[in-house]
């Protein structure tokens, strides 16, 4: 009997210490959180004009419709202004037609007619995502990368590389809360042949702000403010003429989110539809009778299975 009790304190014993070397094994294995992406930095490629670092998910194939007027109010056309409905009627505008498709969820390339004969090609690579978890990154961040040719008649052009411009942009982002969105987009505008003149340059480089505060689940502002550094102050023409570009480019808009479409509403001082031209030689100036508006349209759809 003494030898039976014995033995029953010695296995009670061993499975005591099995238990606690299991639980102290268990104790030592740690979990490691998943990264958690943020989603939903802007709601569509663009913030107004600039692009953003969003892109569709891989296998939606965008088409993108960009209007912008001619200016609201004309120095010396006054009495035109409500037959012209400030600039909507005005037979000035340019429109911006796109497609872009994103084969992977970091690499989106796309086509666009941008109006007056010129037609563009572009890429937009994402090198990090705003996430927590496992990584903490704080930003978003993607290079947009854009060449565009000049289609129109042009006798002093003997060179077809001469008809070919680009514009690089930095692209960093940051959503704050729900509702506020934050952008960085340094830019170098390239012109392989710049007309004639004194202080005009093959490169044009500008540094530019953009963001979004959501108001409701379908309703946010967006704003963009660019302020052009080169190549826009004392520009002397082929025929003797100064010539000065207005350095700020901004726009404010509204957009509106029905799921299926993405609509902005929006007014800036530029009726150019190109971002090489809004960012290098924009005329309209913020002040005065350079304010136009205008309007994008989106609509995405799903080419995979």
């Amino acid at each position: 009997m003494k030898k039976i009790f014995s033995l029953s304190i010695i296995c009670l014993g061993i499975l005591s210490q099995i238990n606690a070397q299991t639980d102290s094994a268990s104790a030592e294995i740690k979990v490691v959180p998943k990264p958690k992406f943020t989603k939903n930095v802007f709601t569509t490629t663009k913030i107004i004009n600039m692009q953003s670092t969003e892109m569709g998910a891989p296998g939606f194939l965008q088409f993108m419709v960009q209007h912008h007027f001619s200016n609201i109010y004309n120095k010396g056309s006054e009495t035109q202004m409500g037959a012209q409905l400030f600039g909507i009627n005005s037979g000035v505008a340019h429109t911006y037609l796109s497609f872009d498709y994103t084969p992977l969820r970091w690499i989106n390339v796309g086509v666009a007619a941008a109006g007056s004969s010129m037609y563009e090609g572009f890429s937009k690579i994402k090198f990090l995502r705003q996430q927590t978890g496992s990584k903490k990154i704080p930003v978003s961040i993607a290079l947009y990368s854009q060449v565009s040719v000049n289609t129109a008649p042009d006798k002093t052009i003997t060179f077809a590389g001469d008809r070919y411009n680009y514009v690089n942009q930095l692209l960093i982002s940051r959503k704050f809360n729900d509702k506020l969105s934050l952008q960085l987009m340094p830019s170098a505008v390239h012109y392989n042949k710049v007309p004639y003149g004194i202080n005009n340059d093959n490169e044009v480089y500008s540094l530019g702000m953009g963001g979004k505060y959501k108001l409701t689940d379908v309703l946010s502002i967006d704003f963009e403010y660019s302020r052009q550094l080169t190549g826009y102050k004392n520009i002397l023409t082929s025929n003797g003429a100064i010539l000065n570009y207005e350095p700020n480019l901004a726009s404010i808009g509204i957009e509106i989110n029905s799921g299926g479409h993405q609509f902005h509403f929006f007014i800036g001082n530029t009726t150019a539809s190109s971002n090489i031209e809004q960012l290098s030689r924009n005329n309209n100036a913020l002040a005065g009778h350079g304010l136009a508006i205008g309007f994008t349209i989106n609509r995405s759809m799903f080419l995979g299975k």
